[in-house]
C-alpha cells in the first residue's frame, strides 16, 4: 500500500468497500490499536536468553511497531515516528543516533524525483509519452497489441513516476479503450456489458499490475528498491549504485512483465480482433495536447540531466575498470542524492514565463508531489534497522529463523525472504514490509558467511509482487473501484502471477545477475 501524492486532475476513484470490508477494516484497525502495545509489553515482560537488554528493549518496541504497521490503527507514517521516539525514551540508543537517518542522503534522493515527476504529471509530459506509444502503428486496433501497449507505457512511466500517479494517469486511458469496444458493439445492435467482460478486467488488471512491475527498474521506481540500498549500505557498507540497481531491475522487469503479459492474455481475450476507433481514440486525446510547452521542454531537460548524470557512472566503470580515481572522484562531487536534488531545484529555476515570473515548478505545487509520509515512513525504517543491528536484536533473529528453517545457502537464504517479503506485502504497506524484512534477510546472509546483495534484491524485487488484494497496492485499489474486476478474479489471477514470479524469478534470476555483476 504505497501512499503517493497524485494531482488533482489525475485522481481515479477511490476503491469503494462493502460493508462486510468496511466492518473488517474497522475491526482490523480496532484490534491492532490494543494488540500492539500488548503484544510489545509481552516481549517486554518475557526473558529472552542471548539478547542484549537493548536488544529486548528494541524487540518489544519493534514488535508493537510492526503489529501498527499491519492493522494500521493510525497513519504508517506515524507509526514509524513512534518506534525511534519509543526507543530515545527506553534508553536503546541517543536521539542523535535515532534520528539520524531520517536525513540520509537516500531520502533526498527520493525527494529530488518526487520533484521531477511533480514536474513531468504538472506539465503533462507523461501523457504525451503514453499517446505517443499508444498511437503507434504497430499498436492499431488490435486488442492484443493494445493490452500491450498499455502494459508498456505503464511499465516505463512507473520506472521513474511513483506507481500510484502512474495508475491514476492510465486508468481513464484503459477506460477509454473500453468505451470504444463498447460503442463498437453498440454500432452492431449488440450491448456489451463491461461488467461480465473479460477483456475489461484483464486489461483494468494490466493497469494495475504493470505500474507495480514498472517500479523495479530504477532505485527511485518504488519505495523498496531504495529502501534496500540504504540497509545495504547501513548494515553491510555496500554500495550499490542507480547503474547496478538499472541492470538488476530491468532484467527483472522484463521478466516480470512477459509473465504477466501471458497470464493476463490466456485468462483474458478479447474476443475481437480489432477495436474500431481506439485509433481514433487515442489520436484525439494526442493532438489535443497541442505542440510541446516550455514547461514540458524544461522537465524534459531536467529529467534528462539526472538519469545522465546517474548511468553515467555505469558507463565510467565500464571504460576505465570498477576502481579507476576517476570514479571516485565523480561519486565524490556527483552522487546520486545530489544529482537528484540538483535537477529538482533546477526545476524552481527554468523559466516558463519570465514576465511573469513562472517557473517549470512551483512550491505550493511541489509540496503536493513530494510523499512526505513516505520519507518519514523510509526514514523510520532505516532507524529502526540501525539499532536492530548495533543491538544485536536482527542477529539473535536472524540466527533464530536459520535454525528453525535450515536456510543456509545463498539460495535457501533468498527463497526463505522472498516468500516472507511477499507474504507482508499482501497484508501491509510493501515499504512497511521491507523495512521490517530487510534488515533479517540481510543480517542472516551476513552471518551465513555469504553476500547479502541477493537476498536485499531479492526482497524488493519480491515487495513487488503484491497483485491479490485491492488493498495490497494503491493502483490495485484503484482499478478495482471500476467495478469490472470481481475480487476473487483479482485473487486468482495475483496468486497465479505472485506464486510463479517469486519461484520462477526472483530466485534463480537475481542469483544469476548478482552473480554476474559482483564477478
Amino acid at each position: 500500500m504505497e501512499t503517493t501524492q497524485v494531482p488533482q486532475e489525475q485522481v481515479a476513484p477511490k476503491a469503494k468497500m462493502t460493508e462486510a470490508e468496511e466492518k473488517f477494516d474497522r475491526r482490523r484497525k480496532t484490534i491492532g490499536w490494543f494488540l500492539g502495545p500488548i503484544l510489545g509489553l509481552l516481549v517486554f515482560f518475557t526473558p529472552i536468553a542471548g539478547l542484549k537488554p537493548e536488544g529486548h528493549l528494541l524487540m518489544a518496541i519493534m514488535t508493537f511497531v510492526a503489529t501498527w504497521w499491519i492493522c494500521e490503527p493510525v497513519p504508517i507514517p506515524v507509526t514509524s515516528l513512534i518506534g525511534p521516539v519509543l526507543a530515545v525514551l527506553l534508553g536503546v540508543v541517543p536521539a542523535r543516533a535515532a534520528f539520524a537517518p531520517f536525513a540520509d542522503p537516500l531520502i533526498y534522493l527520493f525527494m529530488g524525483s518526487f520533484m521531477l515527476a511533480t514536474a513531468m504529471m504538472s506539465h503533462g509530459l507523461d501523457k504525451r509519452f503514453a499517446y505517443a506509444i499508444l498511437s503507434m502503428k504497430w499498436v492499431g486496433s488490435s486488442p492484443t497489441r493494445i493490452l500491450l501497449a498499455v502494459g508498456l507505457v505503464t511499465a516505463m512511466l512507473s520506472g521513474w513516476v511513483s506507481n500510484t500517479a502512474t495508475t491514476a494517469m492510465m486508468y481513464p486511458i484503459s477506460l477509454g479503450l473500453l468505451m470504444a469496444i463498447k460503442d463498437m458493439y453498440k454500432a452492431n445492435g449488440e450491448e456489451l456489458d463491461l461488467g461480465t467482460y473479460k477483456y475489461a478486467t484483464g486489461l483494468m488488471l494490466m493497469t494495475s499490475y504493470a505500474a507495480s512491475v514498472g517500479g523495479v527498474l530504477t532505485p527511485v521506481g518504488t519505495p523498496p528498491n531504495i529502501i534496500m540500498m540504504g540497509f545495504l549500505e547501513k548494515l553491510a557498507n555496500i554500495k550499490i549504485t542507480f547503474f547496478q540497481w538499472m541492470v538488476w531491475g530491468s532484467v527483472a522487469m522484463v521478466v516480470y512483465f512477459v509473465l504477466m503479459f501471458v497470464v493476463l492474455k490466456q485468462m483474458f481475450p478479447a474476443g475481437i480482433k480489432s477495436i474500431p476507433g481506439a485509433e481514433k481514440l487515442i489520436a484525439e486525446k494526442r493532438k489535443a495536447l497541442g505542440p510541446w510547452k516550455t514547461g514540458e521542454r524544461n522537465a524534459i531537460i531536467a529529467f534528462g540531466i539526472a538519469v545522465t548524470l546517474w548511468v553515467l557512472p555505469g558507463f565510467l566503470s565500464v571504460a576505465y575498470g570498477p576502481g579507476a580515481p576517476i570514479l571516485k572522484t565523480y561519486g565524490r562531487y556527483f552522487p546520486e542524492a545530489i544529482v537528484a536534488m540538483m535537477a529538482g531545484l533546477l526545476l524552481f529555476i527554468m523559466p516558463t514565463n519570465w514576465e511573469k515570473r513562472e517557473f517549470t515548478l512551483q512550491w505550493k505545487d511541489a509540496v503536493k508531489g513530494i510523499d512526505w509520509g513516505t520519507l518519514i515512513l523510509f526514514g523510520g525504517g532505516l532507524s529502526l534497522g540501525a539499532m536492530m543491528y548495533t543491538t544485536g536484536m536482527s542477529k539473535w533473529i536472524g540466527d533464530a529463523i536459520v535454525k528453525t528453517t535450515g536456510a543456509n545457502s545463498q539460495v535457501a537464504i533468498v527463497a526463505v525472504f522472498s516468500v516472507l517479503s511477499l507474504f507482508m506485502s499482501e497484508l501491509t504497506s510493501h515499504t512497511a514490509a521491507t523495512n521490517m524484512v530487510g534488515p533479517l534477510g540481510i543480517t542472516v546472509a551476513i552471518s551465513a558467511g555469504l553476500s547479502p546483495i541477493p537476498v536485499a534484491v531479492a526482497i524488493a524485487l519480491a515487495s513487488s509482487l503484491g497483485f491479490m488484494m485491492p488493498v495490497s497496492t494503491p493502483p490495485n485499489a484503484i482499478v478495482y473501484a471500476s467495478g469490472l474486476i470481481p475480487i476473487t478474479t483479482m485473487i486468482r489471477s495475483g496468486f497465479l502471477i505472485d506464486l510463479i514470479g517469486v519461484s520462477l524469478v526472483t530466485i534463480p534470476l537475481v542469483m544469476y545477475l548478482v552473480t554476474w555483476v559482483v564477478k
